[in-house]
């Protein structure tokens, strides 16, 4: 399976957030949208660093006027991304040994998506009931014959 795929099965827009943004706004719109991480782009669209709740928990930890200070000075910086056609098998291994739990997706340039680690996760369970039922159905043919 590969990660066109999990991004077929998603909606809606991404969720972007300019890195001169206050982090005030971006938990804001983590909380409004029920998710995990921002996409941090800049004026003309491009991805310049991702927004975790983990980096805004490891800030808050030792900074108590986080909520002012500007997306870029909390992001990470140095974002691995994902292609369409990466196989979802060779992405969460990935994201389990670097301990990220969501991937850009870039296609020619350009970011077309995010997917998360439950997003990869639901994906392998849903194939792995889909070969449950299948070896089910063979069986129960079989011991019909």
């Amino acid at each position: 399976m590969k990660v066109r795929n999990i991004l077929a099965t998603k909606k809606g827009q991404l969720a972007t957030i300019g890195p001169d943004e206050p982090v005030r706004r971006a938990i804001a719109m983590l909380a409004a949208s029920r998710i995990g991480a921002l996409l941090v782009t800049d004026e003309a669209g491009a991805l310049v660093g991702i927004l975790s709740e983990r980096d805004i928990v490891r800030s808050a930890a030792s900074d108590e006027n986080l909520f002012d200070r500007p997306v870029g000075e909390i992001m990470t910086r140095e974002v691995i991304v994902g292609m369409p056609q990466d196989d979802v098998i060779a992405v969460a291994h990935t994201m389990l040994e670097r301990r990220f739990r969501h991937l850009p997706i870039m296609d020619e340039g350009k970011l077309i998506g995010i997917i998360s680690i439950g997003d990869v996760l639901k994906t392998q369970r849903d194939a792995y009931r889909g070969e449950v039922d299948t070896l089910e159905t063979m069986i129960i043919a079989e011991g019909e014959e």
